[in-house]
């Protein structure tokens, strides 16, 4: 730093408007919920809560480097835009001196290719065998994010800028970045479009590539409270509790609930069948067992025909959609 910029502008750090988010919420929540699953659901439920840990871990690091920049910048951390008609989930809103930089962060497992039309594909190995699969492109999703911050500082911009100077100003100022987080990660990019292959970068890297940034760009510098008050006109704009974390664990509460009561429904069934409380009766057993596919209650039946006819087994009451059975062990 000068000493010009020493003097006009004071050094305050990498500063933390908003740390935290809905992902360690999601995960508590989300694992209540798996203690009182069975079947399938708690096979999802687990599935999504393996996914959240995984992105808590990633943007755990994206946090761990921004705050050791040693650079003037304010940070926002999980933020939802709304601005006519249009929303935004962003992972990570950072403000410098000079720029704006929306970060998605992404914790992906495998290797990831981008091939010479901006295509994202990821190669998971399975033993010996590899499995390629696309998966949205983070670039596109970013891009909407930038669109609706552009809708948002239309109502700030300077009287003194035409519509189609802003236009033309905005992309050098608010950049896109795309930070794959897992360590494990290899990227591939050699043959992707140069716009995309200049954004997509690794955690380690994210430092060095905002300070090149930074550097490379004469533009005047922010004050600090110019930072404060362009991150003050996002915030107004945002909103709380409509993450997708939010929308997700909604989802897996209404399946658990309505298989709760379904399973109740088909319990009350069989407890009313004559021929279900004779088995009961006869073998002095409980039918407190669920069934480990789909999480249904599972019954005493009577094998009435095969080389087991006439032996007892137990079935899910939810036959005929499953199919479960288990041998009475002897």
């Amino acid at each position: 730093m000068g000493i010009i910029d020493a003097i006009f502008f004071k050094y305050f750090g990498p500063v933390f408007i908003k740390e935290d988010s809905d992902v360690k919420p999601y995960i508590e929540k989300m694992k209540s919920l798996s203690s009182r699953a069975t079947g399938k659901l708690k096979g999802k439920i687990d599935e999504q809560i393996a996914i959240a840990e995984a992105g808590l871990i990633g943007e755990n690091n994206i946090t761990y480097e921004l705050k050791n920049s040693g650079m003037d910048m304010l940070v926002m951390h999980d933020l939802y835009l709304e601005k006519n008609g249009l929303s935004a989930q962003i992972d990570f809103l950072v403000i410098t001196r000079k720029h704006i930089f929306v970060i998605e962060c992404k914790n992906l497992y495998g290797n990831i290719e981008i091939d010479e039309n901006g295509n994202f594909i990821r190669q998971k190995w399975f033993g010996k065998t590899c499995r390629k699969e696309g998966f949205p492109s983070p670039v596109s999703q970013n891009e909407r994010h930038l669109n609706i911050l552009k809708e948002i500082r239309r109502e700030y911009k300077n009287n003194f800028l035409t519509q189609g100077l802003f236009d033309k100003l905005f992309p050098e100022t608010y950049r896109s970045i795309v930070v794959l987080a897992n360590p494990k990660t290899i990227l591939d990019a050699k043959n992707a479009p140069e716009n995309i292959r200049k954004i997509v970068i690794r955690s380690d890297q994210l430092i060095a590539h905002i300070k090149k940034i930074e550097d490379q760009d004469d533009s005047v510098k922010s004050s600090e409270k110019e930072m404060h008050d362009l991150l003050d006109s996002f915030i107004k704009c945002s909103k709380s509790n409509k993450s997708d974390y939010a929308k997700k664990y909604e989802k897996m509460l209404t399946e658990l609930i309505a298989n709760k009561v379904e399973s109740q429904k088909d319990a009350t069934t069989e407890e009313n069948n004559p021929n279900t409380a004779k088995n009961i009766s006869e073998e002095g057993t409980s039918t407190k067992k669920t069934c480990p596919k789909c999480g249904k209650v599972l019954v005493l039946r009577t094998a009435k025909k095969g080389a087991n006819v006439g032996n007892q087994f137990w079935g899910c009451s939810g036959y005929p959609k499953c199919w479960y059975k288990e041998k009475i062990n002897s």
